[in-house]
């Protein structure tokens, strides 16, 4: 019998391991779990989210949070980030943005989000220059990447809902950094097209036309859908944008910190079996490579897909 306070292992998904790089494809990728990932061509680098400080369950459930800023530095010692022009936040929940502010204080980086995402800066002492608020739609650049916002919904079941509306100073509950915009972005370079998409949810037709050759898909919560759901979810992320490639992101236990190796999140709170079970016959079906990221681990993203 399944104990509702045990977790499903990764032994069964060990043939999805995300393979080590094995030569430099132009880019570069490295995941930081939840929906965290640096992304280089060796001059410019973009970063969403990073979420490093990882605060206990306990923690963030009756007690205060703040960001850790000697993770964040050693983070960014680890990867030895070059020129990380942007920190990009999906939403701006706190598995999402506790951190972002201090990477970009940290590297000079701008923030980029929603107006929430904004205040959350604000509260860290980020400077207006350093702040970019995006809209639906809207794309940035930094160096050869450009950056296309698109607004999407959190998953089913948001804890948070609602807006940042003033500086948000930490400490402070888990609750006060509230979704804000969630957004899905599209990721060009002169050597592909890849999607974050962190929110296992979509607006019907949001994506279509939208050409990706990779997408970061967010898994978080799935396990707990329909199997209707998820079917609809791949089709409207994964099917309408022609990716080749899924990367699965969101699916790790964010209770538990980046310094030890990366476990699903307990029955509970998910069931990452359930999801696996629907998931890799459609992509056996559609033909597309299922990759199960390893934090820290260079990989390319786009290797033999071009």
């Amino acid at each position: 019998m399944r104990m509702p306070v045990g977790r499903p292992s990764l032994r069964p998904y060990l043939p999805y391991k995300q393979p080590v790089m094995a030569r430099d494809d132009g880019l570069v990728a490295y995941f930081l779990g939840t929906s965290s990932v640096l992304v280089s061509d060796g001059e410019t680098s973009v970063l969403s989210d990073g979420f490093v400080s990882r605060p206990g369950m306990l923690r963030v459930a009756v007690g205060k949070i703040v960001p850790d800023r000697s993770l964040v530095r050693a983070a960014t010692d680890r990867l030895q980030v070059k020129g990380l022009a942007a920190v990009v936040c999906a939403h701006s929940h706190y598995d999402h943005a506790l951190d972002a502010p201090v990477w970009a204080l940290q590297t000079g980086a701008e923030l980029v989000g929603s107006h929430s995402t904004a205040n959350i800066g604000r509260g860290l002492g980020v400077p207006e220059s350093s702040l970019r608020v995006v809209a639906d739609g809207d794309t940035v650049s930094y160096g050869r990447f450009d950056l296309t916002f698109l607004s999407s919904v959190h998953s089913p079941g948001d804890h948070y809902p609602g807006t940042v509306d003033e500086p948000l100073v930490p400490p402070a509950r888990a609750g006060a950094w509230k979704t804000g915009i969630a957004y899905s972005v599209l990721i060009a370079h002169p050597r592909g097209r890849m999607l974050l998409h962190a929110s296992a949810n979509f607006r019907p037709g949001a994506l279509r036309g939208l050409r990706a050759d990779v997408v970061y898909l967010g898994i978080g919560s799935l396990g707990k859908q329909s199997p209707e759901f998820l079917r609809t979810y791949w089709d409207e992320v994964v099917v309408a944008t022609g990716a080749r490639r899924v990367v699965l992101v969101h699916w790790d236990d964010f209770f538990r910190g980046l310094h030890r190796p990366l476990r699903p999140m307990p029955y509970f709170l998910d069931d990452i079996d359930a999801t696996m079970r629907q998931l890799l016959p459609l992509a056996r079906r559609a033909g597309v490579d299922v990759v199960m990221p390893v934090a820290w681990q260079p990989s390319a993203p786009l290797a033999d897909l071009t």
